[in-house]
């Protein structure tokens, strides 16, 4: 069964060119499922819309999170779609599961206000503040994913024109814009923090560590939980929450659905249109403020 999934891994990798983070999200969904069919005695072809149910309740019980279950049974859904086309099994036990659909609910986003405390707390005496402040700037300013901003190199920088390049899902390019305040930072930065890394070495990744190899996303985000709690947010702030904020206050200062969306490097413009969720206290301003009767 596990070389049925390790080819299943191959053909997501070669042919369909997933990121190496998805990558690693479907080895760990497929890994929890085989645990779960040895432990019972079962191989592919013995599992059954019942086998599925009876996984899934064993994920609730284990307190995971729905959108968890969900992710996992649409792996499995894939697979088995696979495994099917490849005549591994001779019936897709996961025909009779509905699509599995996303709620289109969002993690709390950061007021303006919020995001400023945050982008506040790292200390510009070290060259680690240096550095968080500078990858905190450029997430915020350019709503890049977490995997996107620790991936980022020197060369992906272009500092006078305002503009970087990334590296999405798919190892699909795009080419975003960021601000004059993150320039400032990120220009601190290679000034001053990021030399302390190197040492002057020819080190390609931007944000590194004194190991000088590129941050992970582990170490950035235990970074990030500790800079909220001292900014006084009572949010669970995650990566995802700034990039979040950034896509909202954009849409809220007006700009353009289908220009969010090149910047976020969503495939489809309906990922992106979950951010039309505008408060009604905003909409309330906008309409005041437009309306010749208001």
């Amino acid at each position: 069964m596990r070389n049925h999934a390790t080819d299943f891994l191959n053909h997501l990798s070669v042919e369909r060119g997933l990121a190496d983070n998805t990558l690693q999200s479907y080895r760990n969904d497929l890994g929890q499922f085989l645990a779960f069919l040895e432990e019972r005695g079962l191989d592919f072809g013995g599992v059954s819309p019942e086998t599925l149910t009876a996984y899934t309740a064993r994920l609730k019980q284990r307190g995971m999170a729905q959108t968890s279950v969900m992710r996992k049974l649409s792996a499995l859904k894939m697979f088995f779609r696979y495994l099917y086309r490849e005549r591994v099994v001779l019936k897709d036990p996961t025909e009779s599961i509905e699509s599995v659909k996303k709620t289109g609910h969002l993690p709390d986003t950061l007021t303006p206000d919020e995001v400023s405390r945050l982008l506040a707390q790292p200390d510009l005496s070290t060259p680690e503040g240096l550095r968080d402040r500078a990858m905190l700037e450029i997430m915020y300013a350019s709503g890049l994913r977490v995997s996107e901003l620790v991936g980022l190199e020197v060369a992906d920088i272009d500092l006078p024109a305002g503009m970087l390049r990334c590296f999405g899902k798919g190892s699909k390019e795009r080419v975003i814009p960021f601000n004059n305040v993150a320039a400032e930072y990120l220009s601190l930065y290679l000034e001053k923090g990021r030399p302390r890394f190197a040492k002057e070495e020819a080190v390609p990744g931007l944000f590194i560590s004194h190991r000088k190899q590129k941050l992970s996303r582990v170490a950035f985000w235990d970074s990030l939980k500790r800079y909220a709690a001292q900014a006084g947010i009572r949010k669970e702030v995650s990566p995802h929450t700034l990039r979040h904020s950034f896509a909202s206050h954009l849409l809220e200062g007006g700009a353009d659905l289908r220009a969010i969306q090149a910047m976020l490097g969503h495939a489809s413009i309906s990922t992106t249109q979950i951010y039309t969720h505008l408060q009604k206290s905003h909409l309330k301003e906008v309409y005041k403020k437009s309306h010749p009767r208001a």
